[in-house]
């Protein structure tokens, strides 16, 4: 019995790791296949070999087997959390003239160029090196492809001409509807027009900017008397973003940039049809900062790279919002010290940052509230450089693995213990490398 059931281990770490291998090959992931058909031929050996050749110790071997196993689902399904509380909150508002899209349009005005530096002349200099390189999207840039940015362009001239619908009057009958039916089908009218996640909560002072940095309404104060906040997030391609810093890292960006906002002018204006009031925020045209409000509407956590990393998809996302008086119901934020604490022995997106723009140590203390922050100059500087918005962070961070039944039951490991993320991050560097280097562009790109 014992030398039969030392061969049927065997023929399940064999099944396991041709699936791990199968997955692999499916999502173009060289290394995590060479490595998985390797453990699948050689983890089943030492129990064919023990059954075949050592009867006498077969018992022993089966024994040992079972109790390991034992303990590693005990490891995986357990809860074992190591505490840590969640930060508090500062009300402090982030000025969005000091982005850095905002200070790289500063030299299309020379009045607010002369202002602006006037008051903050530290960043001149850092902003001169932006102007002095070739820029997003340009030909000079090092990963130039004519296609891709011409793509690329399309989706942005796209969004441009969706910023003219961000806001309207809402009509004069008012609906009124029970809280519960109106988020309902708000929720999955979103859903079916293309969002991945969708969540609401109540706005809070530091949700909004304090004053707007661009296009018309530079330096105009935000007054954005709204109370709920809708927010949305798309899936952006892990093929395109694995390409990262190459050029179909940009014109996927731009492409989830243009979906996120349709969405979210859709729902702005289907709310101003019931007679609400209702802004849509989408790139370019922003009154609050977007992963502030997606992370207190539960769609996820803010990671090490200052991006939201959502449960399924990780940071490979882009997120649009509505802000609206209309009454919904909100979704009950819960910390996930979970996210917190693999971002705190992870550090992948740090160690892959050609600019260096990520910290890897701890977290800080800034304006008010204990935090990590990328250097926001270094990695635009770098983006000046490709041409593109990079990427790297995102397609190296564990989280950002295609959504399906072998890395969801990583993911729920992670959720689960303390013990288990450190495991999965030693996997991780094991299959896919401790630096993944950036993929191939698709063929028909390769220009």
């Amino acid at each position: 019995m014992e030398i039969y059931s030392l061969y049927t281990i065997g023929a399940i770490l064999f099944l396991f790791f041709a699936w791990f291998a199968l997955v692999s090959f499916f999502e173009k992931e060289p290394l995590a296949s060479k490595r998985s058909i390797m453990l699948a031929l050689l983890s089943p050996l030492p129990f064919f070999t023990i059954a075949y050749f050592f009867s006498c110790i077969a018992p022993i071997a089966l024994y040992s087997t079972i109790g390991f196993l034992v303990l590693s689902l005990l490891l995986f399904i357990i809860p074992f959390q190591k505490s840590e509380k969640e930060e508090k909150q500062s009300n402090f508002k982030i000025d969005e003239r000091d982005t850095m899209f905002s200070r790289n349009e500063l030299i299309k005005s020379t009045e607010r160029n002369e202002v602006y530096y006037k008051n903050n002349p530290e960043k001149l200099p850092i902003d001169k090196e932006w102007h002095n390189k070739p820029g997003l999207m340009a030909k000079k840039s090092a990963m130039y492809n004519p296609l891709a940015f011409a793509a690329a362009d399309a989706s942005f001239f796209a969004i441009e001409n969706l910023r003219n619908a961000t806001t309207g009057m809402p009509a004069d009958d008012v609906k009124i509807f029970n809280d519960k039916d109106i988020t309902n089908f708000i929720t999955l009218w979103s859903k079916k027009l293309g969002a991945d996640q969708v969540g609401i909560c109540k706005l809070k002072p530091y949700h909004f900017y304090s004053h707007r940095g661009r296009g018309k309404f530079y330096g105009n104060k935000v007054n954005n008397k709204h109370k709920y906040a809708i927010a949305f997030t798309v899936e952006m391609d892990k093929n395109f973003t694995s390409t990262g810093p190459g050029a179909p890292i940009v014109m996927e960006s731009a492409q989830q940039y243009m979906n996120s906002g349709s969405i979210a002018i859709q729902v702005a204006q289907c709310i101003r049809n019931l007679g609400y009031e209702a802004q849509a925020h989408i790139d370019g045209n922003y009154e609050v900062v977007c992963p502030l409000v997606a992370r207190d509407a539960s769609l996820g956590e803010i990671g090490r790279m200052g991006l939201l990393i959502t449960p399924n998809l990780g940071p490979r996302v882009r997120i649009a919002v509505v802000t609206t008086n209309l009454p919904l119901i909100t979704n009950e934020r819960k910390f996930n010290a979970t996210v917190q604490d693999f971002c705190n022995i992870c550090k992948k997106c740090a160690e892959v940052c050609p600019s260096n723009a990520i910290s890897s140590e701890q977290k800080k203390e800034i304006n008010g509230i204990k935090r990590w922050q990328i250097n926001q100059e270094k990695c635009f500087s770098y983006w000046c450089t490709t041409g593109t918005d990079c990427g790297r962070c995102m397609s190296a961070c564990p989280y950002s693995h295609p959504n399906n039944l072998l890395h969801n039951m990583v993911r729920w490991g992670i959720q689960q213990s303390w013990l288990f993320r450190r495991v999965a991050l030693a996997m991780d560097d094991f299959f896919y490398g401790k630096k993944p280097k950036p993929a191939k562009l698709p063929s028909w790109l390769a220009v």
